[in-house]
């Protein structure tokens, strides 16, 4: 059986439309595209059905052949979700009130996409969390009320089963997968007490022995937790707004792991500088961050914490792995170029150097072969358009939007994992077509004027450049130091074979100043090449005052030795 072709969807200024990926990459037909703008988009999780809100109603349809499923006339919508299993749609509107009505509306309103019938209306100001978390059987759901979280059972939402106590809970996270669930949740320090992110498995809530794991740390103004595919552990990026050494305007990041057997640890990053990107292999045994101030450096960890490979520095900012894990593309976007370095995972061998100009948006197809990415608005509002290519560096198709229009976000259709099989990995990139390629031309560093008539050396470079090493034990690692050296001594080399003079074809004998007849006797030689190295020296300080520079008094009386060294040449000369 052939593998589905999943959809893109497309939201702007000029509606909303369907489009069918690789390889057709063409409009889905059985989708009536909608003109009016809309303010969200949403895929159900397993991608059977797709919602939108367009400012007069909600919609939901079938993905496959666009039936309708539901509407719902709330103008105000501006957010939606499926919950796992297609169960209950959820949808929030800002929160209002006004005189007649001081305490507002309930916002947050949670409908049975079966029968279209409002199950709960609740009230959620902050759109941050707006969405109340689900496990995948949907047996758990868990929402954050007045700084602590309310547990719901088998999606019965008018009996809270459980809550956490926990003094100005922050942020929560509830892991992947189905049960046992696990929670990770944040609690910020406050009053010279540091803050902290603990773990949970529920429904064991409270009590000495609740948590399974714990980390504290004083440099938080907020925080994202990130929980790998199997639910064993979390990655937590500690983050301050403002760097009071005034390193960075990044502010300052740490990262830490939590695993749910107890064990926690910082991870060690060898390069300063701000944390970018964090991302987990779906494998969940590896990790990879990028860091550092630019050129960035990217590194895989292991379960341990321990350096895996290391893909040396470059202009990144980001990363991410393809659903099956195989591929891992480093890219540079917002306000770098737009430069990708595709690797194979298994073998650490880089694929290809793509590169997307101006992109703000980038998101790996479901079937781990394609990529999409968009420049889209606020962020750009100019040049606005998407791409869909392959991994190998050719463009399938290109989208631009008008300058009268913008283009909001694009979204992959998902799918149920296992879909799509792994494919060997691809090196060799498919004929460019029509549409050209994305590979990034080779370019130079910038070299100010007095240098670029000289062959390069490693001072004439803006930043000292890591190439990548494998970090395994076992294999031969290079410090920091030591691959400095390295470089400098490859750049004195490659200086040495541009500079050294080609011989020449047909040599003639040449007679100067600094070179005559010799007599064979080495004492002689000596002291004619001394005499005439000296008589030199004395030119140049008769050059010094003549142009009006006063002598001191040894080389005024080097000067006054000429006669008699010149008279000493002659005669070593004549001896000859």
């Amino acid at each position: 059986m052939a593998p589905p072709t999943p959809l893109l969807a497309v939201r702007g200024s000029d509606g909303t439309v369907l489009l069918r990926g690789p390889p057709t990459c063409e409009d889905h037909t059985e989708f009536q595209r909608d003109p009016r703008p809309s303010r969200q988009t949403a895929f159900s999780s397993d991608g059977t059905l797709f919602g939108w809100c367009n400012g007069q109603k909600v919609s939901v349809v079938k993905s496959s052949d666009g039936s309708l499923v539901l509407t719902l006339d709330l103008p105000k919508t501006t957010m939606l979700a499926f919950s796992p299993l297609n169960t209950i749609l959820v949808t929030w509107q800002p929160y209002t009130k006004s005189q007649e009505n001081p305490q507002g509306d309930a916002n947050l309103q949670l409908w049975d996409l079966q029968s279209g019938s409002l199950l709960k209306a609740l009230y959620q100001k902050k759109v941050e969390t707006w969405c109340p978390s689900w496990s995948e059987d949907e047996k758990i759901a868990a929402r954050s009320v007045n700084n602590e979280l309310h547990f719901f059972e088998n999606n019965e939402f008018n009996t809270i089963a459980n809550k956490l106590h926990l003094q100005k809970v922050s942020d929560f996270v509830l892991s992947p997968g189905g049960q046992p669930s696990k929670v990770c949740v944040y609690v910020p320090g406050s009053k010279g007490s540091p803050s902290f992110v603990r773990l949970y498995q529920y429904p064991v809530l409270g009590g000495p022995t609740a948590t399974l794991a714990n980390k504290s740390f004083f440099k938080a103004d907020r925080v994202a937790m990130l929980w790998n595919k199997k639910a064993t552990a979390v990655l937590v990026t500690a983050s301050t707004e403002v760097d009071k050494t005034g390193a960075s305007y990044y502010g300052e990041q740490t990262l830490h792991y939590l695993a749910v057997n107890g064990e926690s640890a910082v991870v060690q990053l060898p390069k300063n500088g701000p944390i970018y990107d964090v991302a987990w292999s779906p494998n969940s045994a590896e990790f990879c961050v990028v860091y550092g101030f630019m050129p960035a450096k990217a590194t895989v960890f292991n379960l341990k914490c321990d350096p895996v490979f290391d893909f040396g520095t470059g202009p990144r900012n980001a990363v991410y792995y393809s659903p099956q894990g195989h591929i891992l593309v480093l890219a540079g976007f917002g306000n770098l170029q737009g430069k990708m370095e595709v690797w194979d995972v298994k073998k650490y061998k880089q694929v290809s150097k793509p590169q997307a100009a101006d992109s703000t948006f980038f998101s790996w197809c479901p079937d781990g072969e394609h990529v999409v990415t968009a420049t889209c608005c606020p962020r750009l509002r100019v040049n606005n358009g998407y791409k869909i290519w392959h991994y190998t560096g050719t463009v399938l198709y290109k989208q631009d939007v008008p300058d009268s229009a913008e283009l909001w976000a694009v979204h992959w259709q998902p799918f149920p994992d296992g879909s799509f099989p792994e494919r060997a990995v691809k090196y060799q990139a498919a004929p460019p077509g029509d549409l050209g390629s994305t590979q990034a031309p080779p370019t130079q560093a910038y070299r100010p004027p007095a240098l670029r008539n000289k062959p390069a050396t490693a001072s004439s470079k803006l930043h000292e450049e890591e190439p990548p090493q494998n970090m395994r034990p076992g294999d031969k690692q290079l410090s920091k130091a030591a691959l400095k050296n390295q470089k400098k001594r490859e750049a004195k080399k490659a200086a040495k074979q541009e500079a050294k003079p080609e011989p020449p074809s047909d040599p003639a004998p040449t007679t100067n100043s600094q070179s005559g007849p010799t007599c064979g006797d080495t004492e002689t030689d000596k002291k004619i090449k001394n005499l005439k190295k000296k008589l030199k020296a004395i030119e140049e300080l008769k050059e010094q005052q003549a142009t009006g520079k006063a002598l001191q008094k040894n080389q005024l009386e080097k000067v006054q030795k000429e006669e008699q060294l010149l008279k000493e040449l002659e005669e070593l000369e004549l001896g000859l």
